[in-house]
Order: structure tokens, then C-alpha cells, then sequence
């Protein structure tokens, strides 16, 4: 009586010791890439923002503000705080890190917007010796929607 020959392992018993680990680490990339671009999306409409590039323009512009920090003044990557609203009305609170190349502070902005507008409660920036410079104008005043 001949013996039947052993069948070959099929392609799952051959390869399940390289693919599992290349799903696993597959998987893990495409959820980290999620969250980066999730990430990247935020932060990008944060600071394409009318109030983040108003604050982030007159800091540039302030003598005092140069003065302490030195230039070029950058922004950093981490903006904190929140943007909420639709065309016509809304409101913002940022933080945002400053640096320059002789130090670092960091740009506080609370806005509203009515009819269209944006008005500024709060544009500061705190220096790390806890100076603060207002950045505000005369036309900032919230005075003008009779508040």
C-alpha cells in the first residue's frame, strides 16, 4: 500500500509569521495618519482665522513687542482655544506661542463677531517676565454694538 503525499502548507501557514506583524503595524500607520491629518486640519483652520492672523500681524508690527522678543517673530505650533460662529456673528479664544530670537511670549486673543465684524476684548501678549503689551486700538473698543 503506497502512502498518499503530504498535501503543501497553503499560503497562510507559509506567510501568517510576516503578515500578521505587517497588518498590525499597517493598521497602526493609517490611524496615526487619521489623527495627523484630523490634527493638521484644526490647527490649519485655526490659524487661517481673521482673529489669529490679526493678533499674530499686530505683534509683528508692535515696536514693543519686537523690542522684547527680537525678530523674526514666529508663531508656534500649538495653538490652544477655540473658534466658533458662522458669517455673521461668532467668537474666538487663542493662545498662541510667540518666539523671537531673543525670547518667547505668548498672544492672548478674545474676540467676538457682530454683523460681520470682529471686535477684540483681549489681544495681549504676555512676556515670560510677565510683562504684558495690549495690542488693542482705539477701534477695538466692543462700545461700538452699544455694549
Amino acid at each position: 500500500m503506497s502512502q498518499s503525499p503530504v498535501p503543501p502548507p497553503n499560503w497562510w501557514n507559509r506567510n501568517w509569521k510576516w503578515f500578521v506583524p505587517v497588518l498590525v503595524v499597517t493598521g497602526i500607520a493609517l490611524f496615526a495618519a487619521f489623527f495627523a491629518a484630523i490634527f493638521a486640519l484644526v490647527f490649519g483652520m485655526m490659524k487661517s482665522s481673521e482673529p489669529y492672523q490679526t493678533g499674530l500681524s499686530r505683534a509683528r508690527a508692535d515696536a514693543a513687542v519686537i523690542a522684547a522678543l527680537g525678530e523674526p517673530i514666529t508663531p508656534g505650533y500649538f495653538v490652544q482655544g477655540s473658534i466658533d460662529g458662522s458669517a455673521a456673528s461668532g467668537e474666538a479664544s487663542l493662545t498662541i506661542p510667540l518666539k523671537g530670537s531673543r525670547g518667547a511670549a505668548t498672544l492672548y486673543v478674545e474676540a467676538s463677531k457682530q454683523a460681520g465684524a470682529w471686535q477684540y476684548e483681549t489681544l495681549v501678549v504676555a512676556l515670560d517676565g510677565g510683562q504684558r503689551i495690549d495690542l488693542r486700538d482705539e477701534d477695538d473698543d466692543a462700545g461700538e454694538f452699544g455694549r
